[in-house]
């Protein structure tokens, strides 16, 4: 490139910010319905997350995804790696769980439960704890370096720490039993990974809701840039109401609305008390977690006025743009796209179901010894020899009886029973014999049968192969 084109090229991009600065965003609380029902969502979700590993079942641990043992406990079922299809199950009920929500209202669940926003709130409550309000942060980071500020700060980071490494050893509870991990903890006698994860998670805890903040939601969360694809213009969104509210000006109490001036007196708290730091009153944006913040100090704002609440308001582009009532935006909740996302949830909830409740207790593997194809016993019959892995998912002892069948004559030439421990898995080596005469050169078809002895509706059959010389 010649000098006369780099000079030109530099010319063209003075002026223009490539990027825009990082502005701390010191969010102000806003008291009202969505505020109380946002606490109402902490408390709950955390209620099950930091309390249901405590719970027993059985005499062991009520949830506990067991990686040693590679057994997952959900209450009273017990789950095995060969359970993976239910993995999948929960993933398609959840995805679809939050298309249809978002359908509905947006990101109600960026809003009230997703992780990141219920534990940025709980840090941000431990921060007005200890620092105070907005104003009172804002002057406190402004403020000179002294023994208060420090002092405030070591509290405020002390009390993150703490919730965070709780966090860590909570999660890493329902993967190890969590009375043997908190005797470890205070024997100081915790494993490796048990610490690596423990910390690593609290860590990110710490950073994620206590540093990172909005930025996870605004340039980490992919849930942010895809959201728009499940939105239409049916869909419950925060809005601005832009043809009531401006032009937008200071206005008096009292004051009557026929100088023209709209109802937004332009005093920036809908902004203040965003988490994001966005403006409402510019319409939709990507940053938005559906929280309400501003729909609260708005609607308090508007009642210290004494006019009508909703300027800042749940609604739909299509109610806005056609001045719909509430009864008619709950009407047009049911349309196929909300109706093809329930249709499918509610059909992998109703399969998901019946498999569950039909699900056998049992599982058995039968491997034939490879090494030794076949054999000719003292009385001239031939024999097979095969491993039968023997699953009880169910959390009490069982006897089974085997059986085989599939030749004439067939019949085992070992034990016919055994006895597996409640949760476990046994193999039993099962020689199978059978007259030369009774099939086919090569591969023959039998089955094994599995049946529990005092409960004959537990039933496992098995396929296999005979071979005759």
């Amino acid at each position: 490139m010649s000098d006369r084109k780099q000079e030109n090229s530099a010319t063209a991009y003075q002026g223009v910010m490539m990027f825009t600065k990082y502005q701390k965003i010191y969010a102000k609380r806003a008291r009202g319905l969505f505020d109380n029902w946002r606490v109402v969502m902490v408390i709950l979700t955390q209620a099950v997350f930091y309390g249901v590993l405590w719970l027993e079942w059985n005499g062991r641990q009520a949830v506990l995804l067991h990686l040693v043992e590679r057994k997952f406990y959900i209450f009273g079922i017990v789950f095995w790696p060969q359970d993976i299809i239910y993995l999948a199950i929960i993933l398609i009920v959840s995805a679809y769980a939050l298309f249809l929500v978002t359908a509905i209202a947006g990101r109600l669940f960026c809003g009230y439960a997703c992780p990141q926003t219920v534990y940025t709130q709980l840090f941000m409550w431990i921060e007005n704890w200890v620092e105070g309000d907005r104003n009172a942060r804002i002057k406190l980071d402004n403020g000179p370096l002294n023994a208060r500020k420090i002092r405030i700060k070591l509290t405020k980071h002390l009390l993150w720490g703490a919730l965070a490494v709780w966090t860590g050893f909570t999660l890493v509870g329902y993967f190890s039993p969590v009375k043997d991990l908190w005797q470890n903890l205070l024997t100081w006698n915790l494993g490796g990974w048990e610490t690596f994860w423990i910390f690593f998670y609290g860590g990110f805890t710490y950073l994620m809701a206590g540093s990172m903040r909005e930025l996870v939601c605004r340039h980490m969360c992919p849930y942010a840039r895809f959201q728009s694809v499940m939105f239409d213009p049916d869909t419950l969104i925060i809005t601005y109401d832009a043809e009531r509210g401006e032009p937008r000006g200071v206005r008096q109490q009292g004051r009557n609305s026929e100088s023209g001036q709209g109802d937004c007196v332009d005093c920036g708290l809908c902004v203040r008390v965003c988490p994001t730091g966005i403006d409402i009153r510019n319409g939709l944006q990507y940053e938005c977690i559906g929280c309400a913040s501003c729909v609260d100090v708005c609607d308090e704002v508007m009642g210290k006025l004494g006019l009508p609440k909703g300027l800042v308001r749940y609604s739909t582009e299509n109610a806005m743009a056609r001045h719909l009532g509430q009864k008619e935006i709950l009407g047009h909740i049911v349309r196929p796209r909300v109706l093809g996302y329930a249709a499918v949830l509610v059909l992998v909830l109703i399969i998901s179901a019946w498999f569950l409740s039909n699900r056998i207790p049992l599982k058995v593997d039968v491997i034939r010894d490879r090494s030794m194809l076949s054999r000719e016993v003292d009385d001239g019959r031939i024999e097979n020899i095969y491993t039968l892995n023997v699953m009880n998912t169910e959390e009490k002892v069982h006897r089974y009886r085997i059986t085989v069948d599939g030749l004439a004559g067939i019949e085992l030439a070992g034990k016919a029973d055994i006895e597996v421990p409640a949760a476990s898995a046994m193999s039993v080596i099962v020689p199978v014999r059978v007259s030369p005469e009774s099939g086919k050169s090569g591969a023959n078809p039998i089955r094994f049968q599995v049946v529990a002895e005092r409960n004959p509706d537990i039933r496992v059959q098995e396929k296999a192969s005979f071979l005759l010389p």
